[in-house]
This record gives C-alpha cells, structure tokens and sequence, in this order.
C-alpha cells in the first residue's frame, strides 16, 4: 500500500508485460500527459475528444462529502444546473461500483494473479474553472474528487456561492479565489514557491488553455485535463486516479499455492 509504483511484481520477474494481463505505465514519468496505462481498459480515454451529453442510468450516491456537496449545490444553483448535477452525482456512484471501486484480475489463472486497481493520486489535483467558467462545473469535478477520495485544490476566477464553499469547506477542501495571470503565476511557480506538478483538471476557453500550457512549457511533470465537462463518471473520475496492476505468482514449481489469495 505504501509503494508508489504503476506496476508491482511479486515472486516473478518484472518484464514481459502483457495487454491487459500488466497494462504498464500510468505512474511518475512512465505517463506523461494526460493518458492511461498501456493495454489497460482505460487506454483510448486520452485518445479521443468526449463533448457534454446527458449521464443515463448512475447509482444512488452514498458518499458523504459528495453527498453534502450536492445538496448545497442545489439550494444555490438554477435547477437545470442541479439537475445535471444529480446525474453526474449518479454516474460518478455507478462508476466506482462497476469500476474504480474493483480490484479486477480480468483474466483469472490459476498459476498467476494479475490484478488492476485504482488509487486516488497521491499529491493534490489543481481543479482550475478559469474566468467566464460555470460554477456548475467546478461542483461537478469536486463531486468526481470527492468520490475518487482523492485530494485537490479548487481554484476558481469568481468565488463560489457560500452554501457550496462552505460544503466544500467542511469536506477538507482547499480553495483558491485567483485571477488567470494569478493561477498561471502560481502554476509556473512564479510567486516563489516550487512550480505546480501533478495533475490539472481545467475548465478554460481554448485561448486560456494555450496560455496555461505555455506557462507549463515544456515541463512533463503536470499532466493537463481540458476536455469539456462531462457528466459522465467514468470519464471525469480519471484525472483523480491511479490505475496499479500487481502481478503475483500462484505457484511454486508448478504446485499451486494460496499464500497470494486475499492479499488484495
């Protein structure tokens, strides 16, 4: 639990990855930008463009925070917004049932476990909704983070409404109020401190995103989101997340043994 690894090996050898059996990468500087493991269920995800569309089915939320954060948010937004809120809420749950919430061995042998699972990433995600952003969207990524149990930063152009500042307040989360310039400072580590590294999920114009990227550089420690906002769980509790496969052998010379069941 305490290793900080894409890929862990137990009793075996380290190579020969295999599609979907150990999809690789995922972690560090195996993955650079914003992509999934190789070979993993996840792979197309940073290959293609998602636009907006309504979330169908979803699951009653049951995560407290999220939960919270949901009812401020629909006290202080119009009802289409908190409608859309109550789907993506629903997404996000039915996602970390059917998926993010698993530990999967998709091709179950005997002699070998090969497990896929998902971790909240380790340093806080830069959730960005630059100026002219909905606030609906920054509460629709929170809800995602929230789920994931990931930690992130809220940084915003124009404050928040104070029911869902103050829900987002109780859950931990910090939030910054930051001009554009202001965040591109901070991103490039302009106001003195180390620059931002990690993640960012960000919610900007097309002519705000090519400015962020150009404050970033040519740095490949910060992997920017900025797709448009969707509903969808699956797709936005992503960025929150670490995929780990743990390959461990089940046998000793060819006699199987249970000393590797329950480990996971």
């Amino acid at each position: 639990e305490r290793v900080d690894a894409g890929n862990l090996y137990v009793n075996r050898g380290i190579t020969g990855a295999i599609v979907q059996r150990q999809p690789f990468g995922g972690w560090k500087r195996s993955s650079v930008g914003a992509t999934a493991k190789a070979g993993g269920p996840n792979h197309l995800h940073g290959l293609v463009d998602w636009a907006p569309a309504a979330a169908t089915g979803g699951a009653d939320p049951v995560e407290p925070r999220a939960l919270a954060l949901l009812e401020a948010a629909i006290a202080d937004l119009p009802s289409d917004d908190a409608a859309g809120l109550r789907r993506a809420a629903a997404s996000d749950e039915a996602a970390w049932r059917d998926e993010f919430g698993l530990v999967r061995d998709a091709q179950g042998l005997a002699a070998e476990r090969n497990a896929l699972r998902y971790l909240p990433v380790r340093a806080p995600l830069q959730l960005r909704v630059a100026q002219g952003g909905a606030k609906r969207d920054a509460v629709r990524l929170a809800l995602a983070g929230l789920r994931a149990g990931a930690p992130f930063v809220v940084s915003t152009a124009a404050p928040l409404p104070a029911g869902i500042d103050a829900a987002l307040r109780a859950a931990g989360v910090p939030r910054v109020v930051e001009t554009d310039a202001g965040f591109r400072a901070r991103l490039a580590g302009a106001r003195g401190g180390a620059p931002i590294a990690g993640r960012l999920r960000l919610v900007a114009s097309d002519a705000e995103v090519a400015r962020v990227q150009a404050a970033i550089g040519a740095r490949i420690d910060l992997a920017v989101w900025s797709q448009p906002v969707v509903e969808s769980g699956r797709v936005e509790l992503l960025p929150f997340l670490l995929e780990q496969a743990v390959s461990m052998t089940a046998h000793r010379f060819g006699t199987p043994t249970r000393l590797v069941d329950g480990l996971l």
